[in-house]
């Protein structure tokens, strides 16, 4: 961002706005963080993270690895046994953008239990 002279309105610019939104669409996209989270805490096997995440649909979690792999947030290994199998970790901007949300979920932790559950 531009540092702005002493007392100027602190305005974003368009690209500035565009920019956050879509931080914030691919982080907050449904599943996304948790598979996320899940992948910096060891899951690598498809199973694996269908354990770690409650309510998640065979279909969703496939949709989603494949999107946060095609963003460069998460790499897929190919290991050639029978039967094959495929392995997640978070690629280095993966690990990168976990780090930089670990503030995120302080806020959270810290603020969001006063709030009511979602749906009330």
């Amino acid at each position: 961002m531009t540092q702005l002279p002493e007392g100027t309105p602190p305005e974003a610019t368009a690209a500035e706005c565009r920019q956050v939104q879509s931080v914030l669409d691919t982080v907050g996209r449904r599943w996304s963080g948790a598979i996320m989270v899940a992948a910096s805490r060891g899951a690598g096997r498809f199973t694996d993270f269908r354990r770690a995440i409650p309510g998640i649909s065979d279909r969703m979690l496939s949709q989603r690895l494949k999107e946060l792999e095609n963003l460069g947030l998460l790499s897929r290994t190919v290991v050639p046994t029978t039967p094959v199998q495929i392995l997640y970790e978070p690629t280095a901007r993966g690990s990168e953008l976990l780090n930089f949300l670990q503030p995120l979920f302080r806020w959270g932790e810290k603020h969001l239990p006063a709030l009511p559950p979602v749906g009330d």
